[in-house]
C-alpha cells in the first residue's frame, strides 16, 4: 500500500508527519547522546545522515514508515514514531524514540505510539505488530506494556549485539 505524501496524524498535543529533511539536525542531536544507546547509537553525524535518509527511503520502498513527532505548541521535532520493517526485521515493528529526555515522562511517547499503532491496525491493515526493545531499556519495555503488548518469547528476534525482547501488541487493546 503507497501512501500519500502528505499523509499525517494528530493526537491531542502531536502531529505526526513524514521525515524531512529539516528534522535531521534533531536527530543528528540525539544520535549524538548516550540516550541512543537503546536505538543503536551514539553514532557520528555521517553515520545518522545515512540512517536519516534510509528512515526517508523507507517510506518510498514500502509505502509506510516511522512519523516525526512534532509538538503542536512548539512546533519542535521530539522523536520518532511508528511502522518500521526493514528488510532484515522478522516482523513488522512499531519503534519509538523520544529524542529529548526533558520530555520523558509526560506521555509524548505514549500518545504518538498509541496513534501509530491504530494507523499500522486500521489503515495498513496489519493483523499484528511487535515492538523490539533492548532487555535493559526499562523505560521502553514499560511503554510496551502501557500499549497493552505482552512479552513474546517465542517470536524471531532481529539479529543485534545485544538481548532483543518482543513484545507482541494486541489490535483488540489498542483499538478499544
Amino acid at each position: 500500500m503507497n501512501l500519500a505524501d502528505d499523509i499525517m496524524l494528530t493526537t491531542d498535543r502531536l502531529v505526526l508527519r513524514k521525515p524531512q529533511a529539516q528534522d535531521w539536525p534533531a536527530m543528528r542531536d540525539f544520535y549524538l547522546t548516550d540516550r541512543s544507546y537503546w536505538v543503536g547509537g551514539p553514532k557520528e553525524p555521517e553515520a545518522s545522515w545515512r540512517g536519516w535518509a534510509s528512515d526517508i527511503g523507507h517510506w518510498e520502498m514500502r509505502g509506510f514508515g516511522g512519523w516525526v513527532a512534532v509538538r503542536k505548541d512548539t512546533g519542535a521535532a521530539i522523536g520518532r514514531f511508528g511502522p518500521y520493517y526493514p528488510i532484515e526485521w522478522p516482523e513488522k515493528e512499531i519503534g519509538w524514540s523520544l529524542w529529548d529526555a526533558n520530555l520523558e515522562g509526560q506521555g509524548y511517547a505514549f500518545e504518538a505510539a498509541k496513534a501509530t499503532l491504530a494507523h499500522a491496525f486500521t489503515i495498513l491493515g496489519w493483523t499484528t505488530a511487535v515492538s523490539y526493545v533492548h532487555a535493559n531499556n526499562a523505560p521502553s519495555a514499560r511503554l510496551a506494556e502501557r500499549l497493552g503488548a505482552v512479552l513474546d518469547g517465542d517470536a524471531a528476534r532481529p539479529q543485534r549485539d545485544f538481548e532483543v525482547l518482543v513484545y507482541r501488541h494486541n489490535p483488540a487493546k489498542v483499538l478499544a
